[in-house]
Order: C-alpha cells, then structure tokens, then sequence
C-alpha cells in the first residue's frame, strides 16, 4: 500500500530540529558542564564539598535537565506525526520507547535530589549518584530501541538520506550495547565510552536535517 507523508511536513520537521537541538545542547550542558565537573567518583568527601560550594551549578543542571525532558516529550509527538505515514505501529512504537527512556530519566533525577540532601547531612553522596548514572544508562536501552526504529522509518521513508539512516542505526546499536554492558559487563562498558561519540555525531546530523535540509517528500513511499 502506497501512501504520502502529510503535507505540513515541514512544519513538524521545523519544530522538531529545535526541540531536538535543545535537548542536545542542554543534555551535554546538564551532564558534561554543569554536573560532571563537580563529582569525584573516586572520593565522596571532595564530591560533597564541590557540590556544596557550587551548590547553584548543580541545580542549573537540574532545570537544565528538565527542561530537556520538556522538549523530548515535544520531540516525541513530532516525530510520530513526521514518521507515521511511513509505518504507524512503528512509529508509534519509537513514540513509546521514547517517552519511557525520558520517563526512567527524569525518575533517576530523584537521585541528584538525594544527593544534594545528603551533602547537607552529611552521607554518603555518591551511592545517589550512582543510583542516578544507572538510571540513566537503563533509559538508554529504551532510547536505543528507539534509534534504531527511527533509523528503520527513515530508510523506508525514501526520503533521508541513506547516511543518516545508516548513523543513526548504528548509534542504536550503541546505546543498547551500552545500556546492556553497563549492567552485565562492566569492564567491557568502561572500555566503549569513546564509541558514544558516534551517536551523538548521528544525532547532531539528525537534528540539522530536520532544521535545513529536509523537505516535504512528493513521491510516494512504501508502508511495510
């Protein structure tokens, strides 16, 4: 069955490279600038005192985180709306994986609240941390999913190009191995953190897509 992509594509494509660049840039702000600086993982005592001394740099990377979760719900929606004439369950599905990656994300936030409060008594600060970093890396294995759908729609879409398919299909692939080392095999997780440099290139390459180079598709595309 043939059918088209809707004729407002390119107004949901518009929005949707928007709210994705501001979750790629205040992701990377929350986690890598504002948050990742202040911890030690090798000592609670000087991850305690740098929290507590840049108390206001920890609680801008909270906002920063949820004003990305914000915009990933948005980006949720869009991309189904994009995405659902080429394969509905499909996209419906990417839809879901999506929401329950940043649902366990924002979950996980619980623990940065733990953390903060155990600077102020006096515990240990980083088993909240951690708790925080695991929840993190579990919600990557239904965003791995996701990617990797996405990337499915897209090359059936006739529409993207194929490098763009073929990055995103391959940072799904590290996203799940991720999320799934970081559970059951450690040592092998500590050694591909380099590799998570590929889907945030295919995210990025993602993101600019849909700002400046896609275009509302006028051939038809074949629906699985």
């Amino acid at each position: 069955m043939s059918v088209q992509f809707d004729n407002n594509f390119r107004s949901y494509a518009r929005p949707a490279g928007l709210s994705y660049l501001i979750i790629i840039l205040f992701g990377i702000s929350a986690e890598l600038l504002l948050r990742g600086p202040l911890i030690d993982w090798s000592s609670a005592e000087t991850t305690a005192r740098a929290l507590r001394e840049h108390a206001s740099l920890f609680r801008l990377s909270l906002g920063a985180d949820m004003i990305m979760a914000l915009c990933d719900v948005v980006l949720a929606v869009l991309l189904y709306r994009i995405l659902r004439p080429v394969n509905e369950a499909l996209a419906l599905l990417a839809m879901v994986l999506r929401l329950v990656q940043m649902a366990i994300v924002m979950g996980s936030m619980l623990y940065l609240v733990e953390a903060e409060l155990a600077v102020a008594t006096g515990g240990d600060v980083l088993d909240p941390l951690r708790l925080h970093a695991a929840g993190y890396d579990l919600g990557l294995l239904f965003f791995g999913a996701n990617t990797l759908i996405t990337a499915v729609l897209l090359c059936r879409s006739d529409r993207a190009p194929v490098w763009l398919a073929a990055a995103l299909g391959a940072a799904g692939v590290v996203y799940l191995t991720g999320s799934l080392s970081r559970f059951v095999a450690p040592d092998f997780n500590a050694s591909m953190q380099i590799a998570y440099l590929l889907p945030l290139i295919a995210e990025t390459g993602f993101c600019l897509w849909l700002l400046f180079a896609a275009r509302p598709p006028e051939a038809q595309v074949q629906q699985a």
